[in-house]
């Protein structure tokens, strides 16, 4: 089942298509909220997408309006401490490397916003509670 993982926020959405648990995602990315409707149309286009995972928190209702307006059946999903997981999963994809490998990973920050690991890990959510 392909399911679309969003991490809506006020000002931008993560999005993470994946295919299935332990499978690499097909797609992520980070979008504003404004261009989520047309970033999500071309995803559609590209794969057929069963439901689409949003996280239950900030802008959720906004963000799932987008969604069904587009045909998705939406599922909201609990997307708590999403964002301390998404950046350990972060630095798990990307290791620190020089001098930042000296510091403690809990004490590091993501050189860049991290969202799209947070839908990655609702989409994960969603899936294992199916």
């Amino acid at each position: 089942m392909t399911v679309l993982g969003l991490d809506p926020g006020t000002r931008k959405c993560g999005y993470a298509v994946l295919t299935g648990l332990g499978t690499p995602p097909l797609t992520l990315g980070i979008t504003s909220v404004e261009a989520l409707g047309e970033r999500l149309r071309e995803l559609i286009a590209a794969t057929p997408v069963a439901v689409a995972a949003i996280g239950r928190g900030t802008n959720a209702a906004a963000v799932s309006e987008i969604a069904r307006a587009l045909g998705l059946r939406v599922e909201l999903v609990d997307e708590r401490e999403t964002t301390l997981k998404a950046r350990a999963r972060f630095f798990e994809d990307h290791p620190p490397r020089g001098w930042r490998r000296l510091i403690p990973r809990g004490m590091l920050l993501p050189e860049r916003p991290i969202d799209d690991y947070a839908a990655l890990l609702i989409a994960e959510r969603y899936l294992k509670a199916s």
